[in-house]
């Protein structure tokens, strides 16, 4: 069991979201591997989630040696398309990932339906979902377990960071053998920088200055002056000595401030949400109707824009925070995608979706003018036709 600010901070966590149990680790990726370690996923399995999502999802499916399974997306909320779910399930497939993406709910009715037919667990991939509900019911209560990203650009944050939950007592406890035994601890250089990281962060990030911020960010950690969210060996993808690693008492602590805030952080991105439905609609965007048993807390806005090289391009110098999510199916766009079973085309609409959108902030620090500015930007490069 994790001690002092750690397992307070677990226990928070899954007393916030109705869940049995908590497993908090250094970063969300390491969360989803504890998940389907436990659930058995190894050699010859297949792991099914959508072909449209970062590679750190994806790496821990090939470091316990099973195989991704891809499905596209629907272009509306950009989650997984149920109606093709089904024929992507063989004799090997383990477990259905059920990504819920920007925020917005995935068909959580209809994926049960269709795990449960086949004796298949699904487990939630929440890292952007924090907040949002399907049919009333919470995001990360569904499956037998989700993960947990509470990396800088996530709905909270704590530094880097991730947590597993497990709903189901079984599977809790084959979590809790090897995080007990096997969990890394992290280097107290590392946490001592990632505090200071974490300073930086509240002090200087706004929307203003994000871009700015993130280009010097990117710097710094190929200098190793800061610590980054990925390595290089994690795009080959090779599986570090010290990946199996847990959270630092400092990220803890940064979480249970973090959790007191939560509800004021869900009604703000409700809020945001919102506003810019209405900014959209205003300015002649046809703004996409999402179902009524739907309730988004949304991590960022995604729009789709009829230039998104030149929005890139020219986000920056105008001081607009602008989100490129996703660049490619496995974002980022330097995944060799190759290694990873993805080759063009089979994602169709997956691989518009990367061509089209880009994303604006909802975060706490975004306001009304932040909403205004963004659209006033995105409205000069046009909406993406059809």
């Amino acid at each position: 069991m994790a001690a002092g600010a750690v397992a307070k901070f677990e226990e928070s966590f899954a007393q916030w979201l109705g869940v049995k149990r908590a497993f908090a680790f250094w970063k969300g990726r390491v969360a989803m591997y504890a998940i389907l370690r436990a659930l058995g996923v190894g050699e010859d399995d297949e792991v099914i989630l959508p072909g449209y999502t970062c590679v750190m999802d994806v790496n821990p499916i090939k470091y316990l040696g099973a195989t991704p399974v891809y499905v596209d997306i629907e272009p509306i909320t950009y989650n997984m398309d149920v109606g093709l779910l089904e024929e992507k399930i063989t004799p090997k497939t383990k477990v259905i990932v059920a990504q819920h993406t920007y925020g917005y709910p995935c068909e959580m009715d209809a994926i049960m339906d269709i795990a449960g037919k086949h004796g298949i667990p699904v487990v939630e991939d929440c890292c952007l979902a924090l907040g949002s509900k399907y049919k009333g019911k919470l995001c990360g209560t569904f499956g037998v377990a989700a993960y947990w990203s509470f990396q800088w650009n996530k709905p909270f944050t704590t530094g880097i960071g991730g947590m597993a939950t497990a709903n189901d007592r079984e599977l809790a406890e084959k979590i809790e053998a090897f995080y007990r035994e096997e969990l890394v601890k992290p280097p107290p250089k590392a946490s001592l920088m990632l505090a200071i990281q974490r300073i930086v962060y509240r002090l200087f990030i706004f929307p203003r200055t994000t871009a700015l911020a993130t280009s010097m960010f990117r710097w710094l950690t190929k200098k190793g002056v800061v610590v980054g969210s990925s390595t290089t060996c994690e795009f080959e993808p090779v599986m570090a000595d010290d990946f199996f690693m847990g959270i630092s008492a400092g990220q803890a602590r940064a979480g249970l401030r973090q959790i007191k805030k939560i509800e004021r952080n869900v009604e703000h991105r409700r809020k945001m949400r919102g506003l810019y439905e209405d900014i959209l609609t205003e300015a002649g965007w046809n703004v996409p109707e999402i179902p009524d048993y739907m309730d988004p807390v949304l991590v960022r806005y995604p729009v789709r824009v009829a230039d998104k090289e030149r929005a890139i391009a020219e986000a920056p110098s105008k001081f607009i925070e602008l989100g490129t999510w996703f660049e490619c199916p496995l974002h980022p766009i330097e995944t060799p995608m190759h290694l990873y079973g993805y080759h063009e085309g089979m994602c169709p609409v997956s691989e518009r979706a990367c061509r089209e959108v880009v994303n604006l902030p909802t975060h706490p620090r975004a306001n009304e003018s932040t909403a205004k500015r963004s659209v006033e930007f995105v409205s000069e490069i046009g909406q993406a036709s059809g």
